[in-house]
């Protein structure tokens, strides 16, 4: 549902509400709010809901008076008038349409019929055939042109003072799809996660299917906000988390009216129900059994790309903190934090800047902790661009039993693809090394990933074939083969061609028209490569592909270049190589803090 003030011409958060709808194909309804306000006008709202959001939209309500005067509206539908009366319009009276008002509703049903059967087969055929449809069979083209968002029915009233708003909540149900007519998917993690259709039937006849959706805070606790999408749930029930494979079992389920409880002893599908004492992140789905492959959200989690150091203004506030941090990992999986032993800080980690910034406001807006944030760091990586072969021994000897693992392989180069991921591959023949050595090494040689060579970031993009090595009897040990693996990733890197790779977004911005110079420039300085662009309703949208390095302020500079009306999304793309330029800046300022380190 959407609601317009009568009063005000549109903002520009209308049309970017309008334009996420229509990206996700989410049918809606109108209410044009505010009739007893000074200098309302809802006809020109109407005309803006045509003109500048192109919605196919007709009135189906004429309000009786304006501004002081609005006591109710008329119901073009069904042709009589409704009052709102007492101090909050809880009391709702019909009648016959007043005579000032007969002609006007009249023509406002010929304008709703003729609307609707543009888009309706059924009642265009009713139409050319000269016949005059039915409530019912009105209500029905009504729905069915909503619901395939073809047609927007626009109600009216004063939402303060309930005028409006009962007519309004019909509305929701007569001609909104209910969860039966909306067609949802699970993930299958055993077939690499294969969409599987839902089915919405409330007879308990499917298995268990739901989703946490959103956490609260509450005074008994976190209360889990959960859709069920398949089958039910009773009290008393054992539900199983997909993530963890915990059983949990259910001991109080409520419905959720505002911030009223109403205890319920079970829910079904297409319900929103709530409970208390569950431990689970935001996302978690929940199913019957531990052997269910289905989830609702995918497993796989983006790694951050973006991170800064925050600490409380007050050390007062470490505990409000620490409550707040805690609960901000479990309701978002791509928000991690770390504390930093060797700065002494806490790092929070996500997948843009605006990502962070809203969390670091959240901890001041509902936690009363305002936090001081550090300047933002990009999660770059280093590889090499040439196969190495290593041939290291690890040796030590100490009083007692010493340390001895020697390994051989090569290092090789992962596609631009896999620039992500570090792999270990046995080659071995034989039992030089024992195979129960193999999870040391691997280990290893992720441990060494962790602090780069160049620029101190993470190592990554490259594989470790190991072909042969040596053991001792007595000597050899994981740690020792741990070490040896450390120490022959230290000495190949330097020799094999090593570079410095930056993350590189997905944008995609969305301007009028008249701005589509200026933010292709301003684009095009932040090195952009631009992969597509769509001209549609009077909007522009660039598609580009822009390194994260580049893109710190872009909110601010997109505000002021288009008078808040543009708006852009980003999300994390790949990895590619950085500029050499970028990557001697690096390099030096890490010489420099290693000389720094040093010196203390």
């Amino acid at each position: 549902m959407c609601r317009y003030t009568s009063c005000l011409l549109f903002q520009s958060q209308t049309l970017t509400v309008n334009r996420q709808m229509k990206r996700y194909s989410v049918p809606c309804i109108a209410f044009i709010n505010k009739l007893d306000r000074l200098g309302a006008n809802p006809d020109r709202v109407l005309s803006q809901i045509r003109s500048k959001l192109h919605h196919n939209a007709a009135a189906l309500h004429i309000p009786i008076g304006l501004q002081s005067e609005h006591k109710g509206v008329i119901d073009v539908l069904q042709n009589k008038a409704i009052y709102f009366e007492g101090e909050f319009g809880t009391d709702v009276t019909e009648g016959e349409v007043p005579d000032e008002f007969k002609v006007l509703a009249e023509t406002k049903r010929k304008e709703l019929i003729e609307t609707v059967a543009n888009v309706d087969e059924k009642l265009g055929e009713l139409f050319l055939e000269d016949k005059q449809p039915t409530t019912e069979e009105l209500m029905a083209a009504i729905r069915r042109a909503t619901i395939n968002r073809r047609f927007t029915p626009v109600l009216m009233g004063s939402a303060l003072k309930n005028k409006g708003v009962q007519p309004l909540l019909d509305a929701v149900v007569s001609y909104l799809p209910n969860p039966s007519e909306v067609s949802n998917y699970a993930l299958d993690t055993d077939k690499e996660e294969e969409r599987v259709l839902l089915s919405p039937s409330r007879d308990g006849s499917h298995p268990f299917l739901g989703l946490a959706f959103k956490l609260e805070a509450g005074r008994y606790g976190q209360l889990t906000y959960m859709r069920i999408y398949q089958g039910l749930i009773r009290r008393g029930d054992t539900m199983v988390n997909t993530r963890t494979k915990k059983k949990i079992r259910l001991s109080r389920l409520v419905r959720m009216h505002s911030n009223k409880m109403e205890e319920i002893s079970e829910a079904r599908a297409g319900d929103i129900c709530s409970m208390f004492g569950i431990e689970c992140n935001s996302g978690d789905s929940f199913s019957h059994s531990k052997t269910s492959s289905l989830t609702m959200e995918s497993m796989h989690v983006p790694d951050p790309v973006i991170s800064l150091s925050i600490r409380p203004e007050s050390s007062n506030d470490i505990e409000k903190f620490s409550k707040g941090i805690n609960r901000f990992q479990r309701e978002d999986p791509t928000f991690k934090v770390h504390y930093e032993e060797e700065s002494k800080e806490t790092i929070i980690s996500g997948m843009g800047e605006l990502h962070l910034e809203i969390y670091a406001e959240r901890m001041r807006a509902e936690y009363n902790c305002p936090c001081i944030t550090g300047k933002p760091k990009v999660a770059f990586r280093e590889t090499i661009q040439q196969p190495v072969k290593f041939n290291y021994v690890h040796k030590k000897q100490t009083g007692g039993a010493g340390q001895y693992g020697k390994i051989e392989g090569e290092f090789i180069p992962l596609d631009a693809e896999q620039y992500t991921k570090v792999e270990f591959v046995d080659q071995t023949i034989g039992m030089n090394i024992p195979k129960n050595y193999m999870p040391a090494i691997d280990k290893g040689l992720h441990d060494a990933c962790e602090r780069g060579l160049l620029t101190g970031h993470r190592m990554s993009g490259f594989k470790m074939v190991l072909l042969d090595g040596q053991h001792h009897a007595v000597d050899s040990s994981e740690m020792a083969f741990r070490l040896a693996s450390i120490g022959a990733v230290k000495q190949a890197f330097p020799t094999g061609a090593p570079c410095l790779l930056e993350p590189v977004m997905a944008v995609e911005v969305n301007v009028p028209d008249e701005f589509q110079g200026v933010i292709l420039a301003g684009l095009n300085r932040r090195r952009a490569v631009i992969t597509n662009t769509d001209a549609l309703e009077g909007y522009f949208t660039i598609y580009a592909e822009v390194p994260l390095n580049d893109m710190f302020g872009y909110a601010t500079e997109l505000r002021s270049n288009t008078q808040g009306k543009g708006e852009f999304t980003m999300e994390y793309l790949k990895y590619q190589k950085a500029l050499p330029k970028l990557e001697n800046e690096l390099v030096e300022k890490y010489k420099e803090a290693l000389l720094k380190k040093k010196s203390k």
